[in-house]
C-alpha cells in the first residue's frame, strides 16, 4: 500500500444533504481543532451551477445551521480551503475540467509529497460512469484513494457490480467504504471495552452470556427519502450495514493488533459464521398512523401516497455458529416511528449457577451490560447489591447500575460528528474503521437469504401503530425464549 496523506479532498455530491449536514460541518470542526493538514484543499463537485464564491456561501449557510458556533473556529480560514467545479457525472464531458480544477487546488508541486482523496456519494447507477470519467481524466493514479458512501447496491449481485467497477480503477487498499456507525465514539469504545480490560474477555462467550440484543430505533418517518426507502426497506437500509457491523464488533475474536487488516479479518469471520435465519426467526412490520413524542403522525402508506409491501420494521433472531457463540441468540430490532430514538447493545449474562440468597424477596437478577450509542453515549453495568437495613426474612438484594456517561467521564473532550473520525482517517489513509469488500459481500449473502425466504413464503409486513415498539410478533419472537426486549 502506498502511504501518503492527501493534500486534496474531492467531494462528489457537494451541494447535497449529506454534505451540508455532515461532511462540511465535520471538516470545519476538524479545521477548528487544527486536525486537518495545513495545506489541504477541498474541491466540491455536483450538478449545480455554482462558482467558488457561491459554493463558499452555501457552505457558510450550512455551517451556521448544522455546526454549533463554538466548534466553527475561524470559519473564514476553512472557507478559503473550498473551491467548486460543476459536473454532470453521467457523461464523460466535464471530467477533464474537474481534473484541471483538482490540479490547480494542490499546493504541493511534487507528486511524491501529496495525494488526492475522493469522497463519492452518489446514486448507485452513477458509480460506473463516475469511475470511467475519473479514469479518463487521470484521477485514479497511485496517489488517489476512493471513499464510497452507501448505498452500495440492493443485493449481492448489484453490490458486486459496483465493487467490480471501482476495483477496475482502484486496488482494495485504496478503497474506503463508509459505515458512519463505525465513526461513533461508543462503537469504537466497544473495542476498548472488550480488548483493553481483562475482566470482560474471559467471560465474553456462551458460558456466561445468555443472549445479546441490538436495537436501532428511530422516531422519524420517511423524511424526504421516499423513493430510496421504499426500494430499500429496514432490512437493507439498517440491518445489512449498521447492525451487522455492530454484531461483528460484539462477536469478533481478539485481533492480533489494532490494524486495519487484523480487525477486519476477525469481523468477516463472524459475518461468514452467521446461520441462515429460519422463517420463524424474522418479523417484518409497517407503521400506521399514531402518535410519536406527543405528535400525531401519518402512516407509511399515507406518507408514501400508495400501498406498499416495504418493511419499516424488522426483528431477527440471529445465530453465530462458532465455538464462542454456539447457542447464544443475537436479537436484532430496528424500525421507524418507534417510541424513542435509541441505538444500544445489551449483553445479558446468565444467572449465577447457585444462589445462596434463596427465599422470598431476595430479588436476584442476572447481570447485564448496556452499551448506549445514541442519543446518549454511555455504558451501564448492572450488578446485584444488598439493600441496606436489618431484615428478619434474610438478605434482600437489589439491582444497582454502575454507569459511565462518556461525556462526563471525559469532560474535556467535545462530542464529535461520526464523520469527523472517518474523514480524518480517509485523509491520512487508515482503513481500520472502513468496511472491506469481503465484509460487504458476507453481509449481503446473509441479507439476500432472508429476503428470498420472505419472497418464497409470501411474507408481508404486519402493521403496527406509530409510537409503539413494532408488531406484537416481535414481542413473541423473544418471549417464546423467555426473553423480553430491553425498553
Amino acid at each position: 500500500m502506498t502511504e501518503f496523506a492527501a493534500d486534496r479532498l474531492l467531494l462528489f455530491g457537494a451541494t447535497g444533504d449529506l454534505s451540508r449536514r455532515k461532511l462540511l460541518p465535520s471538516l470545519c470542526a476538524l479545521d477548528a481543532d487544527g486536525l486537518l493538514p495545513e495545506n489541504l484543499a477541498i474541491i466540491g463537485t455536483a450538478r449545480s451551477e455554482l462558482n467558488d464564491s457561491e459554493f463558499r456561501n452555501m457552505a457558510r449557510e450550512a455551517l451556521e445551521e448544522f455546526l454549533p458556533a463554538e466548534r466553527r473556529g475561524s470559519m473564514a480560514q476553512f472557507l478559503n480551503r473550498l473551491s467548486y467545479q460543476q459536473l454532470d457525472a453521467s457523461t464523460i464531458e466535464g471530467f477533464d475540467a474537474l481534473a484541471a480544477k483538482v490540479a490547480d487546488a494542490g499546493t504541493r508541486k511534487d507528486d511524491e509529497d501529496g495525494g488526492l482523496a475522493i469522497f463519492l456519494s452518489t446514486a448507485p447507477s452513477l458509480f460506473g460512469p463516475t469511475i470511467a470519467g475519473l479514469q479518463h481524466a487521470g484521477l485514479t493514479g497511485e496517489r488517489v484513494r476512493m471513499c464510497l458512501e452507501k448505498p452500495l447496491g440492493t443485493d449481492l449481485e448489484s453490490s458486486c457490480a459496483i465493487n467490480d467497477a471501482v476495483a477496475a480503477a482502484f486496488p482494495e487498499d485504496r478503497i474506503f467504504r463508509i459505515d458512519h456507525y463505525l465513526g461513533k465514539e461508543t462503537v469504537q469504545n466497544l473495542l476498548a471495552l472488550r480488548f483493553a480490560n481483562i475482566l470482560f474477555e474471559p467471560i465474553w462467550n456462551s458460558n456466561v452470556i445468555e443472549h445479546v440484543q441490538i436495537t436501532v430505533a428511530e422516531t422519524v418517518g420517511l423524511e424526504g427519502r421516499v423513493t430510496f426507502y421504499d426500494d430499500a426497506g429496514a432490512l437493507r437500509d439498517m440491518v445489512q450495514n449498521h447492525m451487522l457491523q455492530l454484531l461483528a464488533l460484539v462477536a469478533m475474536e481478539p485481533p492480533t493488533s489494532f490494524d486495519a487488516t487484523a480487525v477486519r479479518d476477525e469481523k468477516v469471520k463472524v459475518l461468514r459464521a452467521l446461520r441462515k435465519a429460519a422463517a420463524n426467526e424474522t418479523v417484518t412490520g409497517q407503521y400506521r398512523s399514531g402518535a410519536v413524542e406527543g405528535k400525531v403522525v401519518p402512516g407509511y402508506d399515507e406518507e408514501l401516497g400508495k400501498q406498499s409491501d416495504t418493511e419499516t420494521f424488522t426483528a431477527i433472531k440471529a445465530h453465530v455458529d462458532n465455538w464462542r457463540w454456539k447457542g447464544v441468540p443475537f436479537y436484532l430490532r430496528t424500525g421507524k416511528r418507534l417510541p424513542e430514538r435509541v441505538t444500544e447493545i445489551l449483553i445479558q449474562f446468565r444467572c449465577v449457577p447457585h444462589s445462596i440468597f434463596e427465599g422470598a424477596g431476595t430479588g436476584l437478577k442476572p447481570n447485564k451490560l448496556l452499551i448506549g450509542i445514541q442519543p446518549e453515549e454511555d455504558i451501564t453495568l448492572s450488578l446485584m447489591a444488598k439493600v441496606p437495613g436489618l431484615d428478619e426474612d434474610g438478605v434482600r438484594l437489589r439491582e444497582v447500575p454502575l454507569k459511565i456517561a462518556m461525556p462526563d467521564a471525559f469532560a474535556e473532550k467535545q462530542r464529535r460528528i461520526a464523520y469527523e473520525r472517518l474523514l480524518l482517517d480517509l485523509i491520512k489513509g487508515d482503513q481500520t474503521l472502513f468496511v472491506r469488500r469481503d465484509e460487504v459481500e458476507a453481509q449481503w449473502h446473509w441479507i439476500d437469504a432472508i429476503r428470498a425466504e420472505w419472497e418464497a413464503n409470501g411474507v408481508t409486513p404486519k402493521t403496527y401503530g406509530a409510537g409503539t415498539w413494532g408488531p406484537s410478533a416481535a414481542i413473541a419472537l423473544t418471549e417464546r425464549d423467555g426473553v423480553s426486549w430491553h425498553e
